[in-house]
């Protein structure tokens, strides 16, 4: 029998798919349902960070999202080095499960001596695959070994399965051409939230987690595309004031 913390898990995991599949709409913003795959992950299951690639339109991984700077750079390693579970899940389209990353040290060298330098002890891969199209790669890393049980990773996986059909909806897996283009797109735009993010973050003092969020907070309230706003923050800088002024007062600041 379901016990009240299961049921509650259930009822917050159902929320997160309706406000995951809300976003797949005609016109969406690829970045924003990443970011927004990253964060759930974070919510419902026990892992400590996450990170997203996708592969260009050349066919080449690119980091798209992050949960912190670890991870960033744990993405940044396996691009550069070609190697650990996040290439392999896509160059496999299978889900790799590592319960103890110390004992890959002879499979992945370079990034389990990373990974483990950072304090992560397991770490978990989910294939972005519909059909034979893999795009990209969902990585979760756990500070304790065997964080994910069965359930858990079918859960990840389902959600990985989600982005994946957003980001390729209305688009035939034989018009390859329009593929790349649409994930060249949101490698594109992923650089210019970045500049956003360093602006926002230059001109008000601010940690970059706290703009990102500024960022989301501002265009949702103000209908507008996140690729759109980060623009006009950043060529020129005239919405940046705007985004900064709507940063709620630190508690216990006059």
């Amino acid at each position: 029998m379901a016990t009240e913390k299961d049921l509650q898990r259930q009822a917050e995991l159902a929320q997160r798919f309706v406000a995951l599949a809300d976003t797949l709409v005609d016109d969406f913003d690829v970045v924003e349902v990443l970011d927004g795959l990253v964060r759930t992950c974070l919510d419902l299951l026990d892992v400590d960070e996450a990170g997203l690639l996708l592969n260009d339109s050349e066919g080449s991984l690119q980091r798209v999202a992050s949960s912190s700077e670890e991870a960033r750079l744990l993405e940044l390693l396996q691009v550069q080095t070609h190697e650990g579970p996040c290439v392999e899940a896509v160059q496999t389209g299978t889900t790799i499960v590592v319960p103890d990353i110390d004992s890959t040290r002879d499979r992945w060298p370079t990034f389990a001596a990373r990974a483990t330098a950072d304090g992560f002890r397991s770490v978990y891969a989910f294939p972005l695959r519909l059909r034979e199209a893999t795009i990209g790669g969902l990585n979760l890393f756990a500070a304790a070994p065997y964080a994910l049980d069965e359930e858990a990773r079918v859960i990840a996986k389902a959600l990985a399965d989600i982005a994946t059909i957003g980001i390729l909806q209305q688009r035939s897996l034989h018009r390859t051409s329009l593929l790349a283009e649409n994930l060249q797109r949101a490698l594109n735009t992923r650089i210019v939230v970045e500049q956003a993010k360093g602006v926002l973050a230059e001109r008000g003092g601010l940690p970059m987690e706290e703009t990102f969020a500024l960022l989301r907070g501002y265009a949702r309230s103000h209908n507008l595309k996140l690729s759109e706003l980060a623009h006009d923050v950043v060529y020129p800088p005239h919405l940046a004031d705007a985004v900064l002024s709507t940063r709620l007062p630190t508690r216990g600041r006059d």
